[in-house]
């Protein structure tokens, strides 16, 4: 049985930590005219957008986790040193990417 605020899906956990992180992704659009029988293409934009971290999905992540309020301070200590730590992760991906 599945308990509440528990998540058994890796691929939905993977998108909710991303989602949580805030992350970029590239966005192509391009425009095409017919041209004597043939399809040519006329404008080619590329974009990058950045989405912010969502509070709501940071909230759900410590949900899952066990409840803070049971943790030693020992334990906080260390959550607090690995969230640190992953979002020093993903600023340094965010800015290898570009």
């Amino acid at each position: 049985m599945k308990e509440k605020g528990e998540i058994k899906s890796g691929s939905l956990k993977d998108a909710l930590i991303k989602k949580a992180l805030g992350c970029s992704h590239v966005e192509v659009v391009e425009e095409y005219v017919t041209e004597e029988g043939e399809i040519k293409l006329t404008k080619k934009k590329v974009t990058t957008k950045n989405e912010p971290p969502d509070v709501t999905a940071i909230k759900l992540l410590i949900e899952e986790k066990d409840d803070l309020t049971e943790m030693t301070d020992e334990e906080l200590e260390q959550e607090k040193k690995r969230l640190i730590g992953l979002l020093k992760k993903t600023v340094k991906e965010k800015k290898n990417d570009r």
